[in-house]
């Protein structure tokens, strides 16, 4: 039976803690250093906090009501807990097949019907978005093709369009047939991080992005899933995620909650759309905290 959610006070506001005209100055940067041929894309992102009283178990109950996703979990320890609602797979690997679905290509979705059907046209139909999902797609074609079979690596439905709720994404399958003696954790290895929340090369990007971001990403963009003993396996990435930390010298149910939102950055990306993009996958993480996001 589903939880419901218990009562929740905020402590104080919910804090950005990049500014827009930041967040265009780094885009702006980025996009200089892909004229220079560094990368061909990197996905930037920046920090929400929110300090409140709620018990960890209330707020994914919140979240799982606001913004239920196919790869949600939580995983709660001394150090915190994280409370995760991602779209996205990172590995499932079971019966000999291991795929990935990566995310490039997002629009708010819209009140109107009409209009959000036109919205969901005109992501499908978007050159952009199409072209950034293909970059991932080489790139965790390549990835995989480190543990497969010789040409065991395909592409199915690219790109093919989800809607959340408050958001459109356009995905596509990378689906490979590993080699004899290959196990989940070598997939696991071959994928980690996700391209989708790096870029192309990955590690380029991923140096670009550290010294943009110029903070580490904690358990943003990591992975939270399972392993059983049949060399089975089913991992996230871990975007629209809260992670909380215990604040006791606040008070006895004290917490901060924070989490992060970005998108892939190439040469055609315009600072404005991007931010408006970050904050539209925002939205619903704020709402799980009783906050919004403009």
């Amino acid at each position: 039976r589903a939880r419901t959610a218990g009562p929740l006070r905020a402590r104080g506001p919910l804090v950005r803690h990049t500014s827009a005209a930041e967040h265009a100055r780094r885009i702006e940067v980025c996009r200089e250093r892909i004229a220079e041929g560094e990368c061909y894309q990197a996905n930037l992102a920046h920090r929400f906090t929110r300090e409140l009283d709620a018990a960890p178990r209330d707020l994914y109950a919140r979240l799982r009501a606001r913004n239920r996703a196919p790869y949600m979990g939580y995983l709660e320890g001394a150090w915190g807990a994280l409370l995760s609602a991602s779209p996205e797979l990172l590995l499932d690997y079971a019966g000999g097949v291991a795929r990935t679905r990566p995310i490039k290509g997002t629009l708010p979705r819209l009140e109107d019907p009409v209009a959000d059907r036109e919205q969901r046209a005109r992501l499908l139909a978007s050159e952009k978005d199409r072209a950034e999902l293909a970059m991932i797609v080489d790139l965790e074609r390549n990835d995989l093709g480190r543990i497969a079979e010789w040409g065991g690596v395909r592409v199915e439905g690219f790109p093919s369009l989800h809607s959340y709720a408050r958001v459109h994404h356009l995905m596509a399958d990378v689906v490979a047939t590993p080699r004899a003696g290959t196990t989940a954790l070598d997939a696991l290895a071959a994928l980690f991080p996700g391209g989708s929340i790096t870029g192309a090369p990955k590690l380029r990007s991923m140096e670009l992005i550290a010294e943009l971001e110029g903070e580490g990403r904690g358990f943003f963009c990591g992975a939270l899933g399972m392993l059983d003993l049949r060399d089975r396996a089913c991992f996230n990435i871990l975007i629209r995620s809260l992670a909380w930390r215990p604040r006791p010298e606040l008070g006895p149910s004290a917490g901060e909650v924070s989490f992060r939102v970005g998108g892939g950055i190439t040469w055609s990306s315009e600072a404005a759309a991007e931010d408006d993009e970050t904050l539209a996958k925002a939205r619903s993480l704020a709402e799980a905290l009783e906050s919004s996001v403009e």
